[in-house]
């Protein structure tokens, strides 16, 4: 087992994500503290968990507030003694240009997305290098390597994560702690599910803008995530890895020409 005996910590771990990748941790023996707003949820994440044989717990905590990321740190190391992984991902933004966003929703899109990252790590460091080290993940996206119209603080604070994620690997790693960003593309979660299944052409849409023929799956980043917290990659550091199905490797045209093809036949059909 890859984590066994490592205590890890994931933010945002109800559902999506979050959940995947706490079950995913369990299964290769990590003790998991689960971290979410969503009660119901997070307590079924840790109770699926628990019944499959690992251990888990829940931390009912806010993590748009400052005390809850201390808490949250305390809490688990309470618990299990020691802490070996911090995935912080967690996700709150609101939509529009810098001209259409009010402050205060920039404000709390940033205490979610990257405040409350910067305040994780910042509790989190100590006892890791009291235990010997640990990894640090943080979920970033393509918007932060790349833009999409309307989603600027989204942009702006998924570009801070992947420098965070940087900043602490060349700080802290010689007292060995790693960092790294995960750069989703699109991943259709339990809440993406049910908009699917009633938008089939956006669905279809994203079959032919990724070069893999899909989008993607939480179980996917869940799988990248365990890859970064295991010692299978204790020589990356400061890495911000792309997880997107081959959506940002691909010259524009050529993104363009097969979307063309796709709106053609689109037409086709409906005439």
């Amino acid at each position: 087992m890859r984590l066994h005996g490592r205590v890890a910590l994931i933010t945002g771990a109800a559902q999506g994500i979050g959940r995947s990748t706490a079950i995913r941790f369990a299964e290769e023996g990590a003790r998991v503290a689960i971290v979410d707003v969503d009660a119901p949820k997070g307590e079924a994440t840790a109770a699926e968990i628990r019944a499959s044989g690992g251990e888990a717990l829940f931390l009912h905590h806010d993590i748009g507030e400052d005390a809850a990321c201390r808490a949250m740190v305390e809490e688990a190391v309470a618990a299990w003694g020691r802490l070996d992984v911090l995935f912080n991902n967690a996700y709150w933004s609101a939509a529009g240009t810098v001209v259409e966003l009010a402050p205060a929703d920039w404000d709390r899109s940033m205490q979610v997305m990257l405040r409350a990252i910067y305040l994780g790590c910042k509790y989190a460091i100590p006892p890791m290098i009291a235990g010997g080290g640990g990894s640090i993940i943080a979920t970033s996206s393509v918007h932060g390597v790349l833009a999409a119209a309307r989603s600027a603080v989204y942009e702006a604070a998924k570009a801070g994560v992947i420098n965070l994620m940087r900043e602490i690997a060349v700080d802290f790693g010689h007292q060995g702690i790693r960092a790294n960003a995960i750069c989703p593309g699109w991943i259709v979660t339990e809440r993406g599910e049910e908009w699917a299944r009633t938008r089939p052409d956006v669905v279809r849409q994203a079959e032919v803008m990724y070069p893999v023929g899909r989008p993607g799956r939480p179980r996917d980043i869940a799988n990248a995530a365990l890859y970064l917290a295991s010692d299978e990659s204790s020589f990356v550091t400061g890495h911000a890895l792309v997880v997107d199905g081959g959506l940002t490797c691909q010259l524009q045209d050529s993104l363009v020409e097969r979307m063309a093809a796709f709106a053609r036949a689109a037409e086709g059909k409906e005439q």
